[in-house]
């Protein structure tokens, strides 16, 4: 028997990039798209490409389920969580940021959901706190290094589409002001160091600096990030390191050719390069922010989470054109 869900914050785009995803899950069927601003609305009448695909209303009474995704801003999860209970049964998967440096509320302990380092975790777990997008590209890129003790201060510049930004109109997200335009935001402060800190450290077993300057780019999806740091192991050997690391990670791939976002997007796939020059040794990490930076990856913890195969509903391929 398939299992039901709900997606708290279906009309935006993460709520409906799960849509899309769910829609064709082996697995599961989706119960109720809840959306407080959009309640009575067909959802095919805000994202006319999910017309047949999903004709669902959106509504703002929940209903019970076996899993729940919460798809709000950020800080707004604890918020909706409180007002609207769930059974200790109920798997919770949370996109947002409430829970990644503070996982306990209530009675439920958040698990942090990086497949590639907690899949044992997330197996039957009930809670889970989706990592952030470029905290995703970012920490897959240096991982390997951590696990050596081998990090120690990085500098990594990252690009990301509009999208990340979220659906709200913004003056940087405005066509007219992000078409044929690049800027750097939130430098050295971006929200998502600290997450990515907390994971480097722990697997680095000593203090790492990351020196993070993101960018905004002229384009929807896709993050594209490089880290710098200084090594005296040779190429090859970093590339060994590498491919040991991610072997049986299913939507990890270690490339000796040069990475593009063309090669991720619409996919929940991480494609990974490392260059070196002399003592520097640059590693490029590609994915899509809405998929392996969100809701592909917010799918693939609930795969593991109820022991389904882990690429169920995700084998998706990239759009070349």
């Amino acid at each position: 028997m398939k299992k039901t869900v709900g997606i708290i914050g279906a009309n935006g785009y993460t709520g409906s990039e799960l849509i899309r995803l769910l829609a064709f899950h082996p697995h599961v069927t989706l119960s109720f798209l809840y959306s407080r601003s959009n309640s009575g609305t067909r959802i095919s009448d805000l994202y006319p490409d999910l017309t047949t695909v999903c004709e669902m209303f959106l509504t703002d009474k929940p209903e019970d389920v076996d899993i729940i995704f919460l798809c709000l801003p950020h800080k707004e999860s604890q918020n909706w969580l409180t007002q609207n209970p769930v059974k200790d049964e109920t798997l919770v998967i949370d996109l947002g940021n409430d829970f990644r440096l503070e996982g306990n509320f209530g009675n439920r302990d958040f698990i942090y959901g990086l497949p590639e380092i907690n899949k044992k975790q997330l197996v039957g777990a009930k809670s889970i706190a989706n990592p952030g997008c470029f905290a995703t590209a970012i920490q897959l890129a240096l991982l390997p290094l951590a696990e050596k003790g081998m990090l120690n201060e990085v500098f990594t510049t990252g690009i990301t589409g509009s999208t990340g930004a979220g659906q709200s109109l913004q003056a940087t997200t405005h066509f007219t002001w992000r078409n044929d335009n690049v800027s750097a935001y939130k430098t050295l402060t971006h929200q998502h160091v600290d997450e990515i800190l907390q994971q480097l450290i722990a697997f680095n077993n000593k203090e790492v600096t990351l020196n993070f300057v993101p960018w905004r780019g002229d384009f929807a999806r896709g993050i594209f990030t490089s880290s710098t740091m200084k090594t005296d192991l040779e190429l090859e050997e970093i590339e060994q390191l590498y491919q040991d690391f991610y072997a049986e990670e299913p939507f990890v791939t270690v490339s000796r050719k040069a990475v593009d976002l063309k090669q991720v997007v619409n996919t929940n796939r991480c494609v990974i390069q490392i260059e070196k020059s002399g003592n520097v040794v640059v590693i490029h990490s590609a994915i899509d922010n809405l998929l392996k930076g969100a809701s592909g990856q917010a799918v693939q913890n609930m795969n593991l989470a109820m022991n389904w195969e882990e690429n169920a509903g995700l084998n998706l391929k990239p759009i070349a054109f």
